[in-house]
């Protein structure tokens, strides 16, 4: 079980432990008009973006909110709760979850560990140390102001529309050019960079070898890479490297694999392990993303940067209305003895 993904579980149900008695009712109010943005994706994509699998509480609409998922003690974990907890987790951790059942488990388990910590905290008035009591009006205040602006600066349901959408495609086309990609096998004849003259001798006569063998015709260069290849992990798949995108090769195997025809073979490329023979299986055109591919991606960040837009402005609108005052002076003192007190040991 991977153990950032359990953290991120435990995490976050120590965090909605601790907000769901300062709970705030959203009302969405339609947000402030900010102009469009046009998004800029991650450029030089490799591999399709696809939509976050559904999170494991999706999986469970069917469960009402209140019903009990588990007890300990006097407490009771509700579904709604399991699915609030799921829900401050990110995709990336959602999906995981909704692959593993185990995870789900551990969800809960997170839960009632909590309760545990939770009321023997309590008991003890941890919370009422100062600065322990401190953290939490801290906490309480983060917690209202960025739910009340998420609650204000969110998009309507309706944007982005098809036509805004297709429009910030057009104009970031080159962000969603897949480069060309080769699907590459190699035969590799170790020697490091700094041998001796005898074991480089000895790796220039197998090279030799090696050339002469997978050069004559119908030669297998699958069985001779399983058979005289010295490296161990391409040599177990007969040699197959798999697929690289044309920017992720090294420069001198680019000049060589570049024109090169399919089961096409290179001469022998020295790098700083040894002597490499490549062979060429198959080859991908560089092409363009289609919009039925990117799309989900692309509308999340359309209205990720407008939120962004609707926040800025609506702040921006606070402080017009009550222009704030900051002592530079202190602040800049405040800073100067921070920098000059001593390392922490």
């Amino acid at each position: 079980m991977n153990s950032n993904i359990v953290t991120a579980i435990i995490l976050a149900a120590v965090a909605f432990a601790a907000v769901a008695s300062d709970a705030i009712a959203q009302t969405r109010t339609p947000p402030q008009s900010a102009p469009a943005r046009a998004a800029t994706p991650p450029a030089n994509p490799v591999a399709p973006a696809k939509p976050a699998p559904p999170s494991a509480a999706d999986d469970h609409t069917a469960i009402k909110g209140g019903e009990v998922i588990a007890r300990i003690g006097e407490s009771d974990v509700t579904a709604e709760e399991v699915r609030a907890t799921l829900a401050s987790l990110d995709s990336r951790q959602q999906a995981a979850v909704a692959r593993d059942p185990a995870l789900l488990s551990q969800t809960v388990r997170a839960i009632l560990a909590n309760r545990l910590v939770l009321k023997e905290a309590l008991a003890k008035k941890w919370d009422q140390q100062p600065a322990v009591a401190a953290q939490l009006v801290r906490a309480r205040d983060n917690q209202i102001v960025e739910t009340y602006l998420q609650s204000l600066t969110a998009p309507p349901e309706s944007y982005p529309t098809e036509a805004e959408i297709k429009s910030v495609y057009d104009a970031n086309a080159t962000a969603f050019l897949v480069p060309r990609r080769f699907q590459l096998a190699q035969i590799v004849v170790a020697v490091a960079k700094d041998a001796d003259k005898a074991a480089e001798d000895a790796a220039r006569k197998k090279l030799d070898d090696v050339l002469k063998k997978v050069k004559q015709p119908g030669a297998d260069f699958a069985a001779l890479a399983r058979s005289v290849s010295d490296d161990a992990a391409t040599a177990e798949r007969e040699g197959e490297i798999g697929w690289v995108a044309e920017p992720d090769l090294r420069p001198e195997i680019r000049g060589q694999v570049i024109g090169l025809p399919k089961a096409g073979i290179t001469d022998a490329v020295r790098l700083d392990d040894g002597w490499h023979i490549l062979k060429m299986l198959d080859t991908e055109a560089s092409h363009t993303r289609p919009l039925a591919e990117v799309r989900d991606a692309l509308v999340q960040r359309i209205r990720s940067e407008r939120a962004e837009a609707n926040r800025r402005a609506y702040i921006a609108e606070l402080f017009k209305q009550t222009p704030p005052v900051v002592n530079e002076i202190a602040l800049s003192k405040l800073l100067a003895v921070k920098s000059d007190a001593p390392p922490a040991h």
